[in-house]
């Protein structure tokens, strides 16, 4: 009886703490998509990263970039993504942006942002990623890589 105390009390307390809370990103995939847009051939993680280690030596073999992006929080209206990436092509610096709609439901959501055609030739091989999250123009979330 203790232990069902305790796991309604924290339920209760996680549902207060996310209804509370601003949306924020919780995690950031960046995936390289091959020419026939996908990012795996197998449904294992070590495939796919073994798969994402060979697109990265390969990019003639790469369509696009896509961002799979995680995030938390309350139903807000009008939530927008936004991916900034820094590449390298043929010894500069490059950087690229994008926008796409986040889905608002509850609890841990995930929403892509893809780069493919001419902006993702433009920006060479990635080097690093921003991605923050946008209410009417405020930011209110950002997760970024290492090298930002």
């Amino acid at each position: 009886m203790r232990w069902f105390n305790l796991v309604i009390g924290f339920c209760i307390l996680m549902a207060v703490a996310t209804h509370g809370a601003e949306a924020r990103i919780v995690k950031v995939l960046p995936h390289y998509l091959d020419l026939k847009g996908r990012h795996t051939l197998r449904p294992s993680l070590y495939e796919r990263d073994a798969y994402q280690a060979e697109l990265r030596k390969n990019l003639p073999a790469c369509s696009g970039l896509r961002f799979d992006v995680q995030w938390k929080g309350r139903p807000l209206a009008n939530l927008t993504l936004r991916v900034e990436a820094r590449g390298t092509k043929d010894g500069a610096t490059t950087l690229v942006t994008a926008e796409a709609p986040a889905r608002a439901q509850w609890l841990a959501k995930w929403s892509s942002v893809t780069l493919k055609g001419d902006e993702f030739r433009k920006l060479g091989a990635l080097v690093a990623w921003r991605v923050t999250l946008w209410k009417a123009g405020t930011q209110i979330g950002e997760q970024r890589s290492f090298l930002w």
